[in-house]
């Protein structure tokens, strides 16, 4: 078994053209399991190979007789006679002989290995013949098939390929083979599946623990399936078994590189690369080349690591002079490196090496097309245009043609269709290329980072107006760059380049993401800071532009010289009003030397600062536009006069034609400035902003829709393009005219069917004419016949805003339902329809697969933002916000399902994903309410105020907690902040008057009343004026007044159902007695059983009893509410059957909600009717044990007056005291309380304290109760306080006449006291 592992690992070393390796695997062998002839074959292989032929020459010589190689032994020996500088032929001629004359008699082992040399030497036809030959001989013997096997998986036929698993399974079956299975896991990995690949690969790991080649594929497959983690892992556990492991080491170093953009890092493993390759494989050349390639590929043209790139080409040339691939391979080091004439000396010599060379000729055209040998460079490139057809098409021989064409100042269409063609070629080259060192290679970002550049160039300098949909080259940018930055994030060029792709499409907050990201990774990149400045600008904060300017000059004091510094400073300066201060800085940058020079490059300080034309005219046109905005139209007039000549015929001549019509507009002339644009033609560059300016003017100017519709019909008909007929389409929408814009969108979708975007806008602008059956088929129609599987969501939204839920959730489902995705932007479409679907199947109340649905979506989130973080950066923000909402609605489903702990969790990671989101923030606090945490309850709220001031939610929960906290001055403080910004916010009023009842403050509520009247005159007409109005009257002890109110607020929607339950309140209780209470029943005259008493009870409870008839309650609780209600009715009529019958109602209420307040003092209560006032106690006495909570505030405190009423009763004051105190702690307002403490006092003949607390009562009740009047004046007279009293009692028979006893007993005795 050891044998044949490490044959496996030398065929291994033998393919991936490690020589150095297979010699010293050979030894280390033989060493260890004697002189086995195969392992003396291989070291002399590894002799050969290495470049030392006589001493291969030499070990096959003494072994040529062996033989089970001697045909294999032959074969090399003929190889390196051929390979030796002075080949003896006649010897080659003699060991051919010999050869053919052995294979004749050859058994199953010489047949095999001869297979096996022939397969690594790379001749896999005749190496079939000798397996064929030798599995015949053995009848199918389990080395011959599996060699058969690896001879399919790698001729590159896809017929051979699908055989070669049957192959690989059938030897396995004999038992575990290293050779099988990792032929078998090559066989997955050439099929593109990874994941097979790697559980077959971790098979061998499991078997063969030793087996390095096993780790390598681990850790290849790993990247494959883009987990870098993963591999990197294994790459570290590579180096523990291997410290030299080359290529750990070279993922270790791209890692750093293409991952973390950690560049320091990357150059420290790249030497420790070369200094291993140094020491393994000191003479192979090819894997010298090989390895500098990915990395110089990659780095962004970083110096330090193209120095490493530079010197692994040069160690390969200097092993290999006479091959062109190397000087080749040298001249694009030389090119990256900036040093175009030692570039074109390499392509020459590469060029005597092999004249063939088209890759050597290529670099030749390029250092010419840099040098400005146009006409050379052209007559190359006509000649390999020539040859094409048997050269292949090549991506840099377009964009050569593409660089030629702008040097040429060809027409931009013809431009763009080249570097369009040169990208269709690149990308196709990459077909089936899994992620990896070669895709790297192959990929070759800095070409696209060229080819994107030449894009910008014919993209406007400023981002698009919000509303107008950018150029198609930017969207075209944006999809090259995506894919650059998913696969090599550690870019910072091609983050910086999608950066401003998203700037001037108008994303602003994507631009911002990506640049953040690249100067947290390198803080001193000066036109990142640039660039954050423009997008601060863009978004009118002149304050952090300001901060980028400065941070950008303290990293690279030589920005001074670039005149963009000045351009972003200057329109800065511009957006705060100081004109003459940009007009300055504008001169200044235009005195610039970089301005002046023809060629718009300098030096400043050996550094050159290069300018492209288009910059240069943006800082002529700000300046014009300053002096034409600070009212000096005449100098504005001189500097655009100025920039026609100097960029006269020039692509930026238009641009300037354009601000000079900008300058008509603004000195009042319109038709001038439409003259100027008219001249624009369809031909010219900037002809599509021309119209785009001239429908502005009509829009705005004239006010003429059709005008400025047909500008858009006539740019769609000259230039007509996917882009026009879009443009012409918004145009509809925006006067809008959508059945025009369906049409517009339609011929658009026809130029360009898999633009998204389009079809997207196709789809909307059908719903929005509520075309539903058009918009349903429309969207059908598209899934169907271009699998544009991008509108699978819009359709899902569309079919459930029309309530067609089962058919929205197929349409999802046949999304989701696909293999194993890891692309990222697969992964971030599945997240956002798993985030759907569970919406619908919330609407269809499938509730546990909506949270199903969540929690997948979730699991796909964390995968997308651990990704998107370094691959997507401009996606972060966007993608954390879908993390939010997707916790958000989990913890909406836990809280109801009353899981309140798992809902609290779910908010908290909401938070995590989205600091600022106020709904989260929100209902956490409202959660930890609801739990009595009304510390956390107050941080959380604290948090969102800090971020929204003017909260309203916020800042009534902050009320409610200062409420529940007693802090009434606190709680009616956040409801007066309320209140002053929006005096008509009712609901806000209608709390404050509740909590400055409780503060005890109630005279303050008509000020509030009145701010509420005078900030709108429909005041008096509003429900929640009339309520709060009915509540304060109510709180005043004005009943009659305060049932016309809420008579007025009834039929409201919002306000109605309290308003109902408050008539009712004070239609079964008008002088808030204590029901059930004995202690004040019949004082003041026995009027309890009158029949006019009778009468009025039985109306009022009539009316109510007709009030709670209006009631629907939509919810189990409000139900339960109107039960208690109707029953409350019922006791009010203070018959025993009656009573009885709430009772059971009561009673039922309570066995099914233990702790139901209402209901239990509903219990209470009608035991003291049926004057059962034990059981009554018993209720009561629970619900004094209970925890107070705001919501049950009013039914607390009515079971603390009547128990406080059984223990007078019983004489037992200082519990009802302690009750009493309690009812005051929670509202100072109540009237009642006050009323029996002055009863307890008066009892004890504390008549002084008796009168402090009638005094109270009497205040709270507004004056208005006689009995408290006559309580009060009595003890004012016991006290000796005989005005008072007196005055006290005209108040009473000022309102109540005829009461009676107190002018006797009272009023008399209390004037008589007074004579002298």
């Amino acid at each position: 078994m050891d044998a044949e592992v490490q044959q496996a690992l030398l065929s291994y070393y033998c393919q991936e053209g490690y020589f150095q390796h297979v010699r010293a695997a050979a030894e280390e062998a033989l060493g260890r399991l004697g002189s086995d002839p195969v392992f003396l074959f291989y070291r002399a292989y590894g002799a050969l190979r290495t470049g030392d032929i006589q001493e291969g020459i030499r070990q096959l010589e003494s072994i040529k007789t062996k033989q089970e190689v001697s045909l294999c032994t032959m074969m090399a020996l003929i190889y390196a006679h051929k390979k030796s500088p002075n080949p003896d032929r006649d010897a080659v001629m003699e060991l051919d002989a010999k050869m053919k004359e052995q294979r004749k008699a050859a058994g199953q082992q010489a047949l095999y290995f001869a297979g096996l040399f022939l397969w690594h030497l790379g001749n896999e036809n005749k190496a079939r013949e000798y397996v064929d030959k030798m599995i015949k001989i053995s009848g199918g013997g389990k080395e011959g098939l599996i060699l058969k096997a690896w001879l399919d998986l790698t001729c590159g036929k896809e017929t051979h390929v699908k055989k070669a698993v049957k192959y690989f399974d059938e030897a396995l079956q004999e038992g575990n083979d290293v050779f099988a299975l990792l032929g078998k896991a090559q066989y997955f990995e050439v099929q593109q599946n990874y994941s097979g690949a790697l559980e077959t690969v971790n098979q061998i790991i499991a078997n063969f623990p030793n087996f390095i080649p096993a780790f390598i594929k681990k850790m290849k497959l790993q990247l494959a399936l883009q987990d870098w983690e993963q591999a990197v892992e294994t790459a570290h556990r590579l180096l523990q078994k291997d410290a030299f492991n080359l290529e750990a080491i070279r993922m270790e170093a791209l890692h750093y590189l293409c991952r973390e953009g950690n560049i320091s890092e990357a150059s420290a493993r790249l030497g420790d690369l070369i200094k291993a390759l140094g020491r393994l494989e000191p003479h192979n050349s090819q894997l010298f080349c090989k390895m500098a390639l990915a990395f110089s590929r990659t780095c962004g043209r970083n110096q330090l690591i193209l120095q490493h790139t530079e010197t692994l080409v040069k160690r390969a040339s200097e092993l290999a002079s006479d091959e062109a691939e190397f000087a080749t391979e040298l001249g694009y080091q030389m090119i990256l490196q900036g040093k175009v004439k030692e570039a074109l000396k390499w392509y020459k010599a590469a060029m005597i090496l092999d004249d063939t060379s088209v890759s050597a000729l290529t670099g030749i055209i390029r250092c010419q097309l840099i040098q400005g040998q146009l006409e050379d460079a052209e007559q190359q490139l006509e000649f390999l245009n020539e040859i094409q057809e048997s050269i292949g098409k090549s991506g840099e021989l377009s964009f050569l043609r593409a660089v030629l064409a702008i040097k040429k100042r060809n027409r931009q269409e013809e431009v763009i269709a080249l570097l369009n063609d040169v990208l269709d070629t690149h990308f196709s080259s990459l077909h089936g290329f899994p992620l990896g060192v070669e895709y790297f290679e192959k990929l070759n970002p800095d070409f696209l980072l060229e080819i994107v550049k030449q894009y910008l160039n014919f993209c406007p300098a400023q981002p698009v107006i919000p509303g107008q949909s950018p150029t198609p080259l930017l969207k075209h940018c944006a999809s090259v760059l995506e894919t650059v930055v998913k696969t090599v994030p550690g870019l910072q060029q091609a983050v910086f380049l999608m950066a401003k792709v998203k700037y001037l499409s108008g994303d602003i907050e994507a631009a911002r993401s990506n640049l953040r990201y690249c100067l947290e990774r390198n803080p001193s990149y000066a036109d990142a800071h640039l660039l954050m400045a423009q997008v601060y600008l863009a978004q009118n904060n002149t304050k952090l532009c300001s901060q980028s300017l400065e941070l950008c000059l303290s990293y690279n004091f030589e920005v001074r010289e670039h005149p963009v510094y000045h351009l972003i400073k200057a329109q800065a300066q511009k957006m705060m009003g100081e004109l003459s201060e940009a007009i300055k800085t504008l001169q200044m940058a235009k005195n610039l030397p970089v301005m002046r020079e023809p060629t718009a490059s300098s030096k400043a300080k050996g550094k050159i600062i290069e300018i492209d034309a288009s910059d240069r005219v943006s800082i002529i046109l700000e300046l014009a536009e300053a002096h034409r905005l600070n009212g000096e139209l005449h100098e504005a007039a001189i500097v655009l006069q100025g920039a026609v000549n100097e960029f006269s015929g020039t692509p930026d001549e238009l641009r300037v034609v354009i601000a000079t019509a900008d300058l008509a507009i603004a000195q009042g002339d319109v038709e001038q400035a439409l003259a100027v644009l008219r001249n624009i033609t369809p031909e010219l560059p900037y002809f599509v902003q021309a119209k785009e300016k001239m429908a502005d003017i009509y829009l705005q100017y004239r006010r003429d829709k059709k005008l400025y519709v047909g500008c858009y019909r006539d740019l769609a008909e000259k230039l007509p393009s996917a882009h026009t007929f879009l443009l012409l389409g918004d145009a509809y929408m925006k006067i809008p005219e959508p059945d025009e814009a369906i049409e517009a969108y339609k011929q658009a979708l026809k130029k360009n069917q898999k633009d998204p975007a389009l079809a997207r806008k196709m789809g909307k602008a059908l719903f929005k004419v509520h075309y539903y059956s058009e918009a349903i088929s429309y969207y059908e129609a598209a899934l169907r016949s271009s699998q544009q599987n991008f509108l699978c969501y819009d359709f899902a939204e569309l079919l459930m805003k029309l309530k067609q839920y089962e058919k929205a959730e197929k349409v999802l489902q046949q999304a989701l339902d696909h293999e194993s995705v890891n692309e990222l932007s697969s992964l971030m479409e599945d997240g956002r329809y798993r985030v759907l679907l569970a919406k619908i199947y919330s609407k269809m109340g499938k509730i546990n697969e909506a949270i199903a649905s969540l929690q997948q979506a979730r699991e796909l989130q964390v995968r997308v933002l651990k990704r998107a973080q370094i691959e997507q950066p401009d996606a972060v923000p966007a993608q954390k916000q879908l993390a939010a909402e997707i916790c958000t609605e989990i913890a909406k489903h836990s809280t109801a399902q009353q899981n309140y702990e798992k809902a609290i969790t779910f908010y908290k990671e909401a938070l995590v994903h989205c600091e600022t989101d106020n709904k989260a923030m929100l209902e956490l606090a409202r959660l930890y309410l609801a739990q009595d945490d009304t510390d956390a309850c107050q941080h959380q709220c604290s948090l969102l105020l800090k971020n929204d001031q003017d909260n309203e939610a916020a800042t009534m929960m902050m009320a409610d907690l200062m409420f529940r906290k007693q802090d009434y001055e606190q709680a009616v403080f956040h409801c007066q902040q309320l209140l002053e910004r929006k005096p008509d916010n009712y609901a806000t009023l209608s709390r404050l008057i509740d909590l400055l009842r409780r503060a005890g403050k109630l005279e303050e509520v008509p000020r509030f009343l009145l701010m509420a009247e005078k900030h709108s005159s429909r005041a008096k007409l509003e429900p929640g004026f009339h309520y709060c109005k009915g509540l304060y009257l109510w709180y005043t002890s004005e009943p009659n007044d305060a049932l016309r109110h809420f008579n007025k607020a009834r039929k409201d929607s919002d306000w109605g159902q309290n308003a109902v339950y408050n008539m009712v309140e004070i239609c079964l209780n008008p002088d808030n007695e204590t029901v059930g209470g004995e202690v004040f029943e019949n004082l003041g005259g026995d009027k309890g059983n009158s029949t006019e008493k009778q009468q009025s009870v039985q109306m009022a409870v009539r009316t109510a009893e007709n009030l709670l008839k209006e009631l629907k309650p939509q919810t189990i609780q409000g139900h339960i509410q109107l039960r208690i209600m109707e029953n409350y009715c019922l006791m009010a009529t203070k018959q025993k059957s009656s009573v009885e019958r709430a009772l059971n109602t009561f009673t039922e209420i309570v066995v099914n909600e233990k702790d139901h307040i209402p209901a239990i003092l509903g219990m209470a209560t009608a035991y003291m009717i049926l004057k059962k006032t034990a059981r009554a106690r018993t209720q009561l006495k629970r619900i004094s044990k209970m925890s107070w909570n705001p919501i049950d505030a009013e039914e607390f405190e009515k079971s603390w007056l009547l128990l406080a009423d059984i223990y007078i009763q019983s004489a037992k004051y200082d519990m009802a005291d302690e009750l009493l105190k309690r009812c005051l702690r929670h509202n100072r307002s109540c009237c009642k309380a006050y009323e029996y403490m002055g009863y307890i006092m008066e009892k004890e003949q504390a008549y002084e304290d008796a009168a402090i607390n009638y005094e109270m009562a009497w205040k709270c009740g507004n004056q208005m109760n006689p009995a408290i009047g006559y309580k009060l004046a009595f003890n004012y007279l016991k006290g000796k306080r005989y005005v008072d009293a007196i005055d006290v009692c005209h108040k009473v028979l000022g309102a109540h006449p005829n009461y009676p006893k107190i002018r006797e007993e009272i009023l008399d005795k209390a004037r008589a006291s007074l004579r002298p």
